[in-house]
This record gives structure tokens, C-alpha cells and sequence, in this order.
């Protein structure tokens, strides 16, 4: 089917970043398990999970390389890249932000805020990616959502804000209490199940009114209407509440902060719910600009497939079944595979080839590719030139060390 306008307004570009052992892998298969994509429920600890696939990545229990996969929830496609935690790794990090539209930041609710968090948070400023926070973990002893929240603004210099307020912690952690809807919704102790809907409890009614407070506070300051109606105590729909919440999220101006223990399968459909209501589509985030290959007059590209097609290869990896498998992200435009391309790095033509979209280490072989698109090319590496350039009704794939760029 070809893109329209409609399906990027639905499509989102995301990435799970964290310190390594808060979780993120475990929040990403529990993601992919509810949204359809897997079947049956990995563990890190067993080596099963479906994003770290690599038989170091297996055998050590951590992430090691940057896994792309592409999930349905509802009218969203969500593109996910799930990425390594270890300071080591941090330059997949790196490429992997570089082409992403918005991200998710997983904190361990007992450390909060890690040396990690800070190196992710930072290259998350630097290619301007808007984000939102999961607090993991709330099953443990020493999980405090309040305090992580409180580090997330002292330590990161964010405006965190409470959407979700958690029913109990540690080993009493039953759910979360909804503050933009007014209400709760909880987990059975064991097994895979959908969350119980219900009315915020009884014993959490003067917590739950006294933050859903702060957060409107938080929440009209960013937008002038809203701040109007709420000075003047003016009712304010749910509605008004999270449109103003999702462009101050886009703006960079608020994080929304969610929380849950994805080990124990709670608090993961509200979170797949706040990627498509609070993250940006290809629509909401700037243009691209690049140069063509013969000046230096800056172009720009909007994430429409009627544009002329640009792209950007951001990784490349050996397969030791089809060689080389180049990811890229599609910025404007439509292109099939096999049809003929220009590389703006080496000023020649080239033939694409196969397109495949990855899940992991598996491959689906695709017809086409269009704007807002993150897809993968089978065939010899591609060499480029540091600076992006762009060519008229050509691709550009550039290949580059992102640990040096600038968005």
C-alpha cells in the first residue's frame, strides 16, 4: 500500500536507551509480545529474548549491538531500534539516535538515575530527540518512584512530570492510578494478563488529586490557552490536557515519566499507549536538510513520499549469509527494490537491490520503502563523505561513524 500523509502521522520512529541492567531489553520484549510481534515471552537471564540475538549478546545477558524491529499497535507502527546499555557499546547509542524521531529512557527504580542514563540522556539532547520515561522495576526492594523522578530533574536538568502515579512499591506494587483519565489500572500478581480497569482507589483519591494538580499546573505553563483556563479555574478537558502534553513533549519542554516492572508483565500497555500519544510522527519533527552533490546550498526535505527520495545509511553489518546488510532511514520520497539510486559519497549511480525490513537478526524481504521508513539493503558497503548531501530524485546513502556528527 502506498504512504499517505495519514499512515506517517501513525508511524513512529523509537528507541529504548538506558543504563545497562535497568531493563530495557525486558520492556522491549514485553513491547514486541503485546503489540503481536513475538509469540512467547523471552528472558535475558535465559538467553531467549528476541532483540539480543548475538550469541555474545546471549551468553553474557547484556546488549552488545543496536536491533531494529517494526511493531503494530492499534492504527501505529511503531519502529523500534532496541539499544546497548554498556558504556562500552555507547557509539550504537549513537548512530541509532541519530535517525530516530523520539526515544524511551528506562530507569531501574531502585538506582534511579545512572552514570549511563547521563551519557544516553545527553546524546538524546544532542540530535534533539523528544522522550519519555519508563521507571522499571517497582517490584523491588528499594524501588521509589517519587525519588527517581526527583533525579531525573536534579541530575539530567529535565522537567520529568508524573503521569501515572504507581499503587504501591516493592513487593505491594498492584498497578498504576492514571492521572489524566482518573483511573486505575491493575495487574494480577502472575502470569500474562491484560490490566484490570478501575476507579482510583479509595485510599489513593488525596494522593491522586494533589499530583493530578501539579501535573495540570506543569502542563498549562507550557501552553498559553491552557494557562489561561487554569488561572481562571476554568475546566479543562482530558482531551485539552493530553494535546498540550504531547506538543510540550515534542517541544522538549516536559518528560512525561510512566512506571511498571516489566519482568512482571505491569504497566507495558500504557506504555505502548504513550509512544503513539506523546512521541512525534515523522510529521512533527523538522525537516532534513542536506546539500545536493554539486553546491552548497542547503536543501531541505519533508517526510513526504511525493518528495524527491533521500535517505541516510546509519549502520552497516556483516551476514554470513547475504554479506553486507546496510540500515537506513527513508527521510522523503518512495523507492522500490532494485531500482537505480545515486550514493552522494563516492557521486554514482548504483542499484538498490533487495529491501528488507529486520526483526532482529531475521529478515522480511519488502516490495518498497517510503518516507519515515527504517529498512535495511542487502549488498556491498556503502562509503560516503562526512557532510549530507542531497540529489534530486536519488537516494543519498551516507554511511558514517555517528560518534562524530551533528544532527
Amino acid at each position: 500500500m502506498p504512504a499517505t500523509l495519514q499512515s506517517l502521522e501513525k508511524t513512529r520512529n523509537i528507541g529504548f536507551i538506558a543504563h545497562i541492567d535497568a531493563g530495557k531489553t525486558t520492556v522491549t520484549e514485553r513491547v514486541l509480545y503485546f503489540t503481536g510481534r513475538i509469540r512467547k515471552i523471552g528472558g535475558v537471564d535465559d538467553g531467549t529474548t528476541a532483540m539480543d540475538w548475538m550469541a555474545q549478546e546471549r551468553e553474557r545477558g547484556i546488549t552488545i549491538t543496536s536491533a531494529a524491529t517494526t511493531a503494530q499497535w492499534g492504527d501505529y507502527t511503531i519502529n523500534i531500534i532496541d539499544t546497548p546499555g554498556h558504556i562500552d557499546f555507547t557509539a550504537e547509542v549513537e548512530r541509532s539516535l541519530r535517525i530516530l524521531d523520539g526515544g524511551v529512557v528506562v530507569f531501574d527504580a531502585v538506582a534511579g538515575v545512572q552514570p549511563q542514563s547521563e551519557t544516553v540522556w545527553r546524546q538524546a539532547d544532542k540530535y534533539n530527540v523528544p522522550r519519555i520515561c519508563f521507571v522499571n522495576k517497582m517490584d523491588r526492594v528499594g524501588a521509589d518512584f517519587y525519588r527517581t523522578i526527583d533525579s531525573i530533574s536534579h541530575r539530567l536538568q529535565a522537567n520529568p512530570i508524573a503521569v501515572q502515579i504507581p499503587i504501591g512499591q516493592e513487593d505491594e506494587f498492584l498497578g498504576v492510578i492514571d492521572l489524566i483519565e482518573g483511573k486505575s489500572w491493575t495487574w494480577a500478581e502472575e502470569g500474562v494478563e491484560t490490566p484490570k480497569e478501575g476507579p482510583v482507589p479509595e485510599e489513593f483519591i488525596e494522593e491522586y488529586r494533589n499530583y493530578r494538580g501539579q501535573m495540570i499546573e506543569k502542563i498549562a505553563e507550557t501552553d498559553d490557552e491552557l494557562l489561561s483556563k487554569y488561572i481562571e479555574e476554568e475546566e479543562i478537558s482530558n482531551q485539552e490536557i493530553k494535546d498540550a502534553l504531547r506538543k510540550a513533549t515534542i517541544g522538549y519542554s516536559i518528560v512525561p515519566v510512566f512506571c511498571g516492572t516489566a519482568l512482571r508483565t505491569k504497566g507495558i500497555q500504557p506504555l505502548i499507549d504513550a509512544i503513539g500519544d506523546y512521541l512525534p510522527s515523522p510529521l512533527d519533527v523538522p525537516p532534513v536538510i542536506g546539500k545536493p552533490p554539486t553546491s552548497d546550498e542547503e536543501i531541505t526535505r519533508a517526510p513526504d513520499p511525493t518528495e524527491p527520495f533521500s535517505a541516510l545509511a546509519f549502520k552497516t553489518v556483516s551476514d554470513p549469509y547475504i554479506g553486507r546488510l546496510v540500515y537506513f532511514r527513508v527521510y522523503s520520497g518512495t523507492a522500490a527494490a532494485g531500482s537505480s539510486v545515486y550514493n552522494s559519497s563516492n557521486r554514482r549511480r548504483e542499484r538498490l537491490g533487495r529491501i528488507v525490513q529486520m526483526h532482529a537478526q531475521h529478515r522480511e524481504e519488502s516490495v518498497r520503502v517510503h518516507a519515515g521508513q527504517i529498512a535495511a539493503r542487502c549488498g556491498t558497503e556503502i562509503h560516503c563523505n562526512r557532510e549530507t548531501r542531497f540529489a534530486p530524485r536519488a537516494i543519498q546513502l551516507c554511511w558514517r561513524l555517528s560518534a562524530s556528527l551533528n544532527r
